[in-house]
């Protein structure tokens, strides 16, 4: 038995079944990308709550932002996968990759010059290979790099996008079953199994990324990769043709019975081949032509079940598939019926057979007897690659086949009832004055260095500084009263008058002497009676107007003045303060990843946020109104206003959360304790002293 295959171009529908199976055998897992993109900025603004015992306030921090780095990163998938298998003589086998943008910005791909990204082994010979940008197949409006003179570079692709490369081959016509085929796109040498992510080395096969003109570089220079398909030669559609007939000898007049038997021992089915000059609808199919031998006459045929007959007229010299023979479905007379065709279907499956077969012819009379009578038969088809392929019987019984696969003071005088003294007259004592003032009921307290800078702090509205950050200014006027305590510490009877000699610039000031029913501008020099030894409150006004510095202590003299001895006086500080809990925040990176520097803020690298918390307000002295800052509460919201922290990092819990005072860090959004979902931290503290401060920590990974 001889096999026949006639090698025809690959058809296009052929091609898409091709293509269709290689899609579905590259279905993957996605492909591990960087998270976060680069250049996202990562923003933080920390914001609290606090009291000064009566009144309640809130505060920001200042705005911290991260700038997350470039990362470069390629893949490109499969690692080892596979396509049907192929069949000897196969063309336009195509193998395709996807080629992953891993990188967490925006860039190119970079494919070698002449083809040099691609190579193969085994039986096969690249003809083209494409960037396949209307993703459609090789149509000829692809990116050529195959034939390309110089590297090609992609079109700009966002992160974790890809390009779909195709590399088409033919297989050679001589290639054994079972040989091995491998195409690979790129040459990363590390990395396995998937090879991709790798640092680009500019070796002979690459396939790296390349970035974009005016794009910053990525930290970790230029990424490549690999991608792997292989396959094997598999047998195609084989046809075996067998024929029994006796071995004779058999008489002259007497007739020969030859049975014939088709197999496919192929490993893909056989599809139809066309009789040229059969009639339509008869025409196609697996064929198997048994010829009337020399010296006998067309008896009979016996078809099994299912399969149709032809005949034809036409000589034995005549091709059967030509067009010169003329086949016809009705038996002609059987003197003149040279060929007979049985049509066994549209295809024959593997390792399907058709059998039994007969035709029945009779030995003429009045021949040489003593030379046998031969025959051999032909089965027609075609393999998966649509070539023609056929089979002959051996000549009557011998059958061949071939086989391919995250103070008091002292009183002064004379005491007219005193038993031990005589009446006297009365000495006249002249007036002198003194005079303490200072924060209400402590007139002699004592500031940082003398009781003339004793001090009363008091804070704005809440809603003048609310939300602005250190450095701001406040939003809107505020007016606060300061109660103020004045005493006679002279020897009479005295009048005192009351002066602003220090006023911040845009204040304005004003005096109550009568328990705030009346004030009138510091400038008038309001007085007030006090009498020998005793003490009065006093209301100082103080008006601040919006756009003053917040955080900032606003400091008016108030001053007290002796009519007995105008020399005699006395100083105190009403200090006004545009809130008093300052947070400054900070933040480092922490870049243990290998990828980049170790400050680079690059996707799993730790973000380090500081926030240090300090109450403003002035301390010293003895008996002064100061400011304590108590119920602190500092928010780390990462969702809150600008802060976008929760969307881009993840809560890092070693090191865990810390405060270097009394601080107690919760989650916000639960009051629990803080996981590694968090994002939303308070840190509860319950009192600052006035001069005092603290750090909370915290860490969040880049996604």
């Amino acid at each position: 038995m001889n096999t026949k295959i006639i090698t025809f171009p690959f058809r296009a529908a052929a091609r898409a079944l091709v293509l269709a199976a290689i899609a579905c055998v590259l279905t993957a897992p996605a492909v591990l990308a960087q998270t976060t993109s680069g250049g996202t900025v990562i923003s933080n603004t920390a914001s609290a709550s606090y009291s000064d015992g009566t009144s309640s306030y809130t505060t920001v921090s200042n705005t911290v932002t991260v700038t997350v780095a470039n990362v470069s990163g390629l893949a490109i998938t499969p690692d080892g996968g596979s396509v049907p298998t192929v069949v000897a003589g196969q063309t336009g086998v195509d193998f395709t990759f996807t080629v992953t943008n891993t990188s967490n910005f925006s860039n190119q791909v970079r494919f070698l010059a002449s083809g040099a990204s691609i190579q193969t082994t085994g039986p096969v010979t690249v003809t083209a290979a494409v960037i396949d940008t209307n993703l459609n197949g090789i149509d000829g409006g692809d990116t050529d790099i195959f034939a390309n003179g110089a590297d090609v570079l992609s079109a700009v692709i966002a992160r974790n996008t890809t390009l779909t490369v195709i590399v088409r081959v033919d297989v050679s016509a001589a290639a054994a079953a079972g040989a091995a085929i491998s195409v690979r796109l790129g040459d990363s040498a590390s990395g396995g199994p998937s090879f991709d992510n790798q640092a680009a080395n500019s070796s002979a096969n690459e396939v790296r990324t390349s970035v974009p003109v005016a794009t910053p570089p990525p930290v970790n220079g230029e990424s490549e990769a690999r991608g792997d398909i292989s396959t094997s030669v598999q047998n195609d559609a084989q046809l075996r043709l067998n024929l029994n007939a006796p071995a004779g000898p058999v008489a002259l007049g007497s007739n020969i019975t030859y049975t014939w038997s088709l197999d496919n021992t192929g490993a893909r089915p056989v599809s139809a081949q066309t009789l040229a000059g059969a009639p339509g609808g008869s025409n196609t199919g697996v064929f198997v032509v048994a010829p009337v031998p020399v010296d006998t006459t067309f008896v009979s045929v016996t078809p099994p079940a299912g399969v149709t007959v032809l005949y034809s007229t036409s000589a034995l010299t005549n091709d059967p598939l030509a067009a010169a023979t003329v086949w016809t479905t009705a038996a002609p007379p059987p003197g003149t019926v040279r060929r007979v065709a049985y049509n066994v279907g549209a295809s024959l499956a593997t390792s399907a057979s058709v059998t039994n077969m007969q035709m029945v012819v009779t030995i003429n009379t009045g021949i040489n007897a003593s030379v046998p009578i031969w025959e051999i038969g032909d089965a027609f088809g075609r393999n998966s690659v649509a070539a023609a392929i056929t089979d002959q019987s051996g000549d009557v019984v011998v059958n061949k086949g071939d086989g391919n696969a995250n103070f008091n003071e002292p009183r002064f005088g004379v005491d007219p009832a005193s038993p031990t003294q005589g009446f006297q007259l009365p000495t006249l004592l002249q007036a002198v004055g003194a005079v303490l003032l200072g924060p209400v009921g402590f007139p002699g307290a004592v500031g940082p260095t003398n009781n003339n800078d004793d001090y009363t702090n008091k804070t704005t509205s809440a809603a003048s500084f609310a939300g602005v950050a250190p450095g701001g200014a406040s939003l809107a006027a505020s007016t606060v009263d300061f109660v103020n305590t004045v005493q006679n510490t002279g020897n009479a009877n005295d009048v005192f008058t009351f002066t602003a000699p220090t006023v911040p610039a845009g204040f304005t000031v004003s005096i109550s002497v009568d328990g705030g029913a009346i004030f009138v501008p510091a400038s008038s020099n309001p007085t007030l009676a006090v009498a020998f030894g005793a003490s009065a409150n006093i209301i100082v006004r103080v008006a601040a107007p919006a756009g003053q510095t917040v955080l900032t202590g606003f400091e008016t003299v108030i001053r007290a003045t002796s009519a007995n001895t105008p020399a005699s006086s006395n100083d105190t500080i009403d200090r006004l303060y545009t809130g008093f809990l300052r947070l400054v925040k900070s933040v480092a990176v922490v870049n243990a990843t290998g990828v980049g520097g170790a400050t680079d803020a690059v996707p799993g690298a730790d973000i380090v946020y500081t926030i240090t918390y300090t109450n403003v307000s002035s301390s010293g002295g003895t008996n002064n109104a100061t400011l304590t800052a108590s119920n602190i509460q500092i928010n780390e919201d990462g969702s809150a206003g600008t802060n976008n922290w929760a969307a881009f990092t993840t809560q890092v819990l070693a090191p865990a959360p810390s405060d270097s005072t009394t601080g107690v860090i919760t989650d916000g959004a639960t009051a629990g304790p803080v996981t590694a979902v968090t994002t939303f931290l308070r840190d509860s503290i319950p009192s600052l002293a006035p001069g005092a401060s603290g750090t909370f920590v915290f860490r969040r990974r880049i996604n």
